[in-house]
């Protein structure tokens, strides 16, 4: 049973969510204030004229939070898996990378300093497909390092 009514609530909630981000949802939230302002004249802009227009779109802020926010969920969950996936069929990333969003904040901080590191030492090679992780862009830049060395002191012999 809950089952039922959880998978029931995801079908009205998308087809909500999907409705209320529209054009014709928007014209018709317009033109409801529209009416409302357009009455205020003739409830002489009474506190029941101001209460209904406050009540009604504080009920469906409320009811809508939810409704946005298990679409979005469901989304993230769906690009979370896609990711997943690009990185687990792709030989050169790294499959630490699959459930980096249980990590905290503090820890994310951390891995995109290690990403600034790779993307800093990345700038110097000519050849954007070749660093693939840290350890690898670490690895290439102490090659060409010592091979810069190396050339440097040949040119210093054939002197």
């Amino acid at each position: 049973m809950p089952n039922k009514v959880s998978a029931t609530f995801e079908k009205i909630a998308s087809k909500i969510t999907n409705w209320t981000g529209s054009s014709p949802a928007f014209l018709i939230a317009f033109l409801i204030i529209l009416a409302w302002g357009i009455m205020g004249p003739v409830f002489k802009y009474s506190d029941t004229w101001q209460l209904v227009i406050n009540t009604s779109t504080t009920i469906i802020t409320f009811l809508m939070v939810f409704i946005i926010q298990k679409s979005q969920n469901k989304d993230s969950k769906a690009i979370h898996l896609k990711l997943n996936e690009l990185i687990a069929a792709s030989r050169h990333a790294s499959n630490r990378m699959v459930d980096i969003e249980d990590l905290s904040e503090d820890e994310l901080n951390v891995l995109h300093q290690f990403y600034q590191k790779l993307s800093d030492i990345s700038e110097d090679d000519d050849d954007i497909h070749r660093s693939h992780s840290i350890d690898a862009a670490e690895h290439l830049q102490k090659e060409k390092n010592d091979f810069k060395k190396a050339k440097k002191s040949d040119a210093g012999v054939a002197e």
